[in-house]
């Protein structure tokens, strides 16, 4: 090697080593260092070995050669980054602020190189003609067990040991003398792990109908034309998987490989099965309920050039494929594709990086595009492409109705059934047909509604809803105004206000007890703990072994059951009044989705939304399957109150074990962020204590900066990391 320094990130999440160190490369390890490798390194006063990444080389010394130290050795257990994912965690910590090392840490796919499996082969070494010559021998003998071994031999030249030992009970003892005698040879292979072990690959071309195949066309033509990134906006139904299937078929062709985002893996277990029957054992996925050494050999495998295509949730974005040409982001409006912890990234935009670097194409698809994303198509950063019919024939949009659950108060009924619901429920099991019944909890958050008029409690500010806090008080999270739980409903004067709350459990045994003839299956968190339990719950629906599927949003993306007729959604404004500027738009798209879910096939499809709110824009568009009528009236309301996409928003989260620490520093960073808004482009909101005060004894204040331009918001985040930060109080940024 060239350079004999190498630059250094030591693993210690501090900011106060939040940056490079030099270390003279060992001339015995001159030639096996590389970028990205994990490595012991003496650090400190102490010169205590420390783990760390080497993110470049120098040629040149920083400072006094006989002060800079050397690598103590390379981590042989370590999963050594790629070139091009060092940059990206570069960009990573520029944009959404974090230390090199967490970075880093994001894009490792896996975190420790677990062994192989490895397992054990008999390889035949003689001739057929000689085996038959010794088969006959042994049978003379009756020698049974060498008589099956060589009869197998006969078959196939290399047989698995376990298979030898188990399923033809031959024992080492008479499998020995045949090594002595270079009859057989046993050999030793690395096995990697099949998550799709069992399954099996169909091959075949896709097959697209007209749209689906301009569509197609149009993504590929304007990728060559313009390195925009595409995105395919289809109604639900419309074949978007085809399309991507078919645009990954020609990327492969040319020797590149492909990553497919969805947005959990347990949602689109139809659409992995897809992907993998259609392109088989180049194909593979990622998910947090693989084991470890499932997600090792998977890496492994991509490494290797083994896998063309991976399909996983955001974390399949950092796959070490060395030939990357396309990244898919499926439901890209899913918020799942947001990370909770530092760096809090985004997938979509750090998709649209990474294939910046490797000069890959971006496509991002969904029924119902986030509001940011359809603004930037609108803005041209994006190509757009529509698909406005469903990929059958046969099957056509659902009818779709909104029933007032105001009404079915004054009529008495207070169940979690409409009477309307409850009807069309018990002709569709009369008709054998199946049904789907949605309980929309998403954001759901402790809100306080009143069931006379619909209405929930909301902030005079932020016109988003007040939370219930414990102290019996309804706090806005955004800028602290609280106000006490009021007795009376403040818009109409009904008593009949209360905090809204039903789980899946119960909606499970009132069906039961309402149709106890009909096989009912239960999925939320509790039935789906165990790994493959999403699978078995969605395979036994989709063979028919039950009449009604009750669940939570796991059951209503990615998921085509054609005899499903009836869609029930019980509580369409749970995730309406969640508190975020968002609310109406993850309503907008929870209810589409779930309507979608009806009359994929032949048989036509009925939809209810069962609502408080039924003259709400979200739901009256979602019944209407009206995005263009929603998304306009949404980017209105975020014109106005100043909410991303329109403005961009970064948050900062001040935390500490001290309460008056974490409110002292917070103000700290206000005043920091007042001396540098000089010219006014900022709004400045908070500090305000966070949506959930404490945690763990630690209390947390939130503090929100606006503004029209990325840039003045990211020169914030500069200078508020360069404020002295006292040990015990720590801070998070997120970009909106």
């Amino acid at each position: 090697m060239l350079e004999p320094y190498a630059d250094v990130i030591i693993d210690i999440t501090h900011t106060a080593v939040d940056r490079v160190f030099q270390y003279e490369i060992p001339e015995e390890l001159s030639e096996k260092v590389s970028l990205g490798m994990k490595i012991r390194v003496p650090f400190g006063q102490g010169n205590r070995l420390l783990d760390g990444y080497i993110i470049g080389f120098s040629a040149k010394p920083e400072y006094d050669p006989l002060k800079i130290k050397k690598i103590e050795s390379i981590c042989e257990d370590g999963v050594a980054i790629e070139g091009q994912l060092v940059r990206l965690a570069a960009w990573m910590r520029e944009r959404y602020g974090s230390t090199m090392i967490q970075a880093l840490k994001t894009v490792l796919p896996v975190k420790k190189k677990l062994k192989n499996l490895e397992r054990r082969y008999l390889i035949r070494k003689i001739s057929e003609e000689e085996c038959r010559e010794l088969l006959s021998f042994y049978r003379k003998k009756n020698q049974k067990a060498r008589v099956r071994l060589l009869e197998a031999f006969l078959m196939d030249q290399t047989l698995p040991y376990e298979m030898v030992v188990q399923k033809l009970r031959v024992s080492a003892a008479s499998v020995k003398p045949f090594l002595e005698q270079g009859i057989c040879a046993l050999e030793t292979k690395n096995s990697f792990r099949n998550p799709f072990q069992g399954e099996k690959a169909e091959g075949g071309s896709v097959s697209l109908t007209e749209e689906q195949r301009l569509a197609v066309e149009g993504i590929l033509s304007a990728w060559e034309t313009d390195r925009r990134p595409c995105y395919l906006h289809g109604i639900t139904g419309s074949g978007k998987t085809e399309v991507y299937m078919e645009v990954i078929r020609r990327v492969v062709a040319e020797g590149k490989q492909a990553i497919v985002l969805i947005p959990e893996i347990s949602l689109t277990w139809q659409t992995v099965m897809r992907f993998y029957r259609q392109f088989g054992e180049r194909v593979s996925i990622v998910h947090s309920r693989l084991s470890a050494g499932e997600k090792s050999d998977q890496m492994e495998r991509a490494r290797r050039g083994d896998l063309d295509i991976m399909i996983g949730p955001r974390s399949a974005l950092f796959t070490p494929f060395s030939n990357l040409g396309l990244i898919v982001i499926d439901e890209e409006h899913e918020t799942a594709y947001k990370s909770e912890t530092v760096p809090k990234y985004h997938a979509i935009d750090t998709a649209i990086e990474r294939c910046r670097l490797a000069g890959a194409m971006t496509i991002l698809g969904s029924a119902t595009p986030s509001a940011t994303s359809y603004y930037r198509a609108q803005n041209g950063e994006y190509h757009f492409f529509q698909m406005k019919t469903r990929a059958k024939e046969a099957s056509a949009l659902p009818s779709v109705e909104i029933v007032d659950l105001r009404e079915e108060l004054k009529a008495g009924n207070r169940g979690i059934f409409s009477r309307r619901l409850a009807e069309l429920m018990e002709e569709a099991l009369k008709r054998k047909e199946q049904i789907l019944l949605f309980l929309n909890r998403r954001g759901y958050a402790g809100f306080v509604s009143c069931r006379s008029c619909g209405k929930a409690v909301k902030c005079p500010h932020c016109d988003v809803s007040l939370k219930v806090h414990r102290d019996g008080t309804l706090k806005c999270h955004y800028c602290g105004h609280e106000t006490p739980i009021p007795r009376i409903c403040p818009s109409c004067g009904s008593s009949y206000i209360a905090g809204f709350g039903t789980g899946t459990q119960k909606v499970e045994a009132m069906v039961k007890e309402l149709f106890p003839e009909a096989g009912v299956l239960r999925m939320d968190m509790d039935t789906t703990s165990k790994k493959g339990s999403h699978d078995a719950i969605l395979s036994a629906f989709a063979d028919g072994k039950a009449d009604i599927l009750i669940g939570t949003q796991m059951i209503v993306k990615g998921h085509d059951f054609p005899r499903v007729t009836l869609v029930g959604i019980l509580a369409a404004d749970l995730s309406l009044y969640s508190g975020g500027y968002e609310a109406g738009e993850r309503t907008f798209s929870l209810l589409t989705q779930a309507a979608g879910r009806a009359g994929r096939d032949s048989l036509p499809g009925h939809v209810v939304i069962q609502s408080y709110s039924p003259d709400n824009y979200s739901v009256e568009a979602a019944a209407s399957q009206d995005y263009e009528g929603f998304y306009w009236h949404e980017i209105l309301y975020r014109k106005l109150l100043r909410y991303p996409p329109v403005y961009r928003m970064l948050s900062l989260l001040v935390t500490s074990k001290e309460e008056e620490e974490a409110e002292r520093m917070a103000e700290v960073v206000k005043r920091q962020a007042e001396s540098v808004n000089e010219e006014g482009a900022l709004e400045l909101v908070g500090p305000a204590k966070a949506s959930v005060a404490k945690i763990n004894d630690v209390y947390r204040y939130m503090f929100y900066a606006k503004c029209e331009e990325e840039g003045p918001l990211l020169e914030l985040k500069r200078r508020i990391e360069a404020l002295e930060w006292d040990r015990n109080v720590q801070y998070q940024f997120d970009m909106e």
